[in-house]
């Protein structure tokens, strides 16, 4: 009976490619942006928080920001990971 020590090295890091979802996430942000703006502009006439069409707009142009800051954060913990792998 012998012992054979076998080393197992094969782990692979799987690197997943994040751009497409980064530059999805900037087209969403900037196109919520667009619509959140056209909508305020639109309804600008009675300034109140009654005005749906407003608070919509409003909504949509809070919502664009925090897409653009979850996509800034996901790229630069990337980047980083990129950056500590080389």
């Amino acid at each position: 009976m012998s012992n054979r020590a076998v080393s197992v090295n094969t782990v692979e890091r799987v690197e997943r490619d994040v751009m497409p979802l980064v530059k999805l996430m900037t087209f969403a942000a900037w196109a919520l942006l667009a619509i959140g703006l056209v909508l305020s502009l639109v309804s600008l006439e009675s300034f109140s928080d009654r005005n749906t069409t407003l608070m919509v707009g409003i909504g949509f142009m809070v919502g664009s920001v925090h897409i653009y800051v979850i996509r800034t954060a996901i790229h630069l913990v990337h980047s980083r990971n990129v950056s500590k792998g080389e």
